[in-house]
């Protein structure tokens, strides 16, 4: 991938998510080979299918928080408050966390918590 088209694959990330996630950023420099595979995947996520993009957001929010992954949590949020989800629906998503995860996939949330959803 030429660092032209990693550019504009950036360029598509900070509108479609409303920021560009730092390791999108680092990949798109250091392994553009990577970051093409990376982003098409993103970019699935962020169009209207059979499911809304902010459904697929929220979806992505429960895995990562899941997984126990603060950082991809907070990604998540932020994406998913781009993507037009309410409070209610991310703290909804943290409750199906809650449930099927337990208290530490919802802990992992709590900082992004705290910066997003004053």
């Amino acid at each position: 991938m030429e660092k032209k088209e990693v550019k504009e694959q950036l360029e598509t990330a900070r509108k479609s998510m409303g920021f560009v996630p730092e390791i999108q950023r680092l990949m798109g420099e250091e392994a553009p080979e990577w970051f093409k595979l990376y982003q098409d995947s993103d970019e699935a996520l962020w169009k209207d299918t059979a499911l809304p993009a902010k459904i697929k957001v929220l979806m992505a929010l429960a895995v990562v928080a899941g997984r126990l992954c603060p950082e991809c949590a907070e990604m998540q949020m932020k994406s998913a408050l781009h993507h037009g989800a309410t409070r209610n629906e991310i703290l909804d998503t943290l409750g199906v966390v809650y449930v099927t995860a337990g208290a530490p996939g919802v802990s992992v949330c709590r900082e992004a918590i705290k910066k997003l959803l004053k």
